[in-house]
């Protein structure tokens, strides 16, 4: 019994701290963009979106995550569909 929650505590402990965003994209450019990201006040790594794909990208922290573009600063929670065209991101419907 013990070990089972030894083995709990620890699964836990690893899924809490590895909390990430994800975002479907579609990037008309032919450009691939890395930019900044702040996810719950927190700096990331950032968030590539790689060049004339659809995919999915994943944030690296708690939402919100500001990602901070050229065209402005644009809020995800996770989830969203995202257009990216001429270095802009617009949220889908």
């Amino acid at each position: 019994m013990r070990k089972f929650a030894a083995f709990s505590a620890a699964v836990l402990m690893c899924c809490s701290a590895s909390a990430a965003i994800t975002v479907d994209y579609e990037n008309k450019d032919s450009k691939e963009y890395k930019w900044e990201a702040v996810c719950s006040g927190s700096k990331t790594s950032g968030v590539t979106f790689k060049g004339g794909t659809t995919s999915a990208s994943s944030i690296q922290g708690s939402a919100p995550c500001t990602v901070k573009t050229n065209g402005g600063d644009v809020v995800l929670k996770g989830g969203e569909r995202i257009l990216i065209k001429d270095g802009k991101i617009t949220i889908k419907k």
